[in-house]
């Protein structure tokens, strides 16, 4: 990001810095504050993949996700989520399952229904595994994720706007309004997949994730509390799983994370 790209940004929409600027791998993030306001400014990198979220986020309009303050092509001010709490803390602090607890009442308000149409620019849910199906041949566990992903793609059923990055890092504690997702990818395909990043999260945390019997206890729980059935939660779980080595292997980044969580899945899924 050039200066003159966040000069910009803080001149038109009257920001002043509140904080260091900080880099993701999809765009720099700078705490600002609009008048009183508290907010947090988004550029997004030439190929950030969460640009069609700023849709998504006009969608829900602040109902379960940060509410969108100023949005251009290339920048989104969105309104800055500091409570206290953290789901990734909780879940390491023996309130695992409160985490779960929490992140599936999300969920349920994500899928809400809305008196808006539904953004033309979302990516059907069948988009997202490109990676993993170009993949499938590397390896056998690649090969098992993407021929259940092909079956479970084949027989959709709810189709809603998605989130489609939901976890524990991306909801947030925002006070008197509630749990608020962040940083949404933007699709819409089969509600299940909503769950498919939960059961292998909170990353880096293997000691928790990597454990059948969790697995098998939180997809009991999103069915139970989603009215899903449990054998897709599974089944997304798994191909996403795959998804997620795929990406890894894309970007050069060492996969035996998401690869282990295929190995603990796999006794789950017939």
């Amino acid at each position: 990001m050039t200066n003159p790209e966040l000069a910009g940004r803080l001149a038109n929409w009257s920001l002043v810095p509140d904080g260091d600027l900080m880099e993701t791998r999809s765009s720099w993030l700078m705490p600002v504050r609009q008048g009183a306001i508290l907010a947090m400014l988004k550029i997004f990198k030439p190929a950030s993949d969460e640009r069609d979220g700023t849709d998504l986020l006009r969608y829900l309009d602040g109902e379960a996700a940060v509410r969108i303050i100023e949005a251009d092509n290339d920048a989104i001010l969105m309104e800055r989520v500091n409570g206290p709490l953290s789901l990734v803390n909780m879940a390491t602090s023996g309130a695992d399952i409160q985490a779960a607890e929490i992140l599936a009442d999300t969920v349920l308000r994500l899928h809400a229904p809305r008196p808006r149409p539904v953004p033309t620019s979302l990516t059907p849910l069948e988009h997202q595994f490109a990676s993993l199906f170009g993949r499938a041949e590397d390896q056998p566990l690649l090969s098992r994720c993407a021929a259940i992903a092909r079956r479970l793609l084949a027989s959709q059923r709810d189709i809603v706007p998605l989130h489609g990055d939901l976890h524990h890092s991306n909801v947030l504690d925002g006070g008197a309004r509630g749990w608020l997702a962040i940083d949404p990818k933007a699709l819409i395909g089969e509600r299940t997949y909503e769950t498919a990043n939960l059961l292998a999260n909170p990353w880096p945390h293997a000691e928790i994730v990597h454990d059948t019997g969790r697995m098998k206890r939180l997809a009991r729980l999103y069915s139970a509390r989603l009215s899903l059935d449990v054998s897709r939660v599974l089944e997304f779980s798994l191909a996403h799983a795959g998804l997620s080595a795929s990406w890894d292997m894309d970007d050069g980044v060492d996969p035996s994370y998401r690869l282990e969580c295929i190995e603990a899945l796999g006794p789950l899924v017939d």
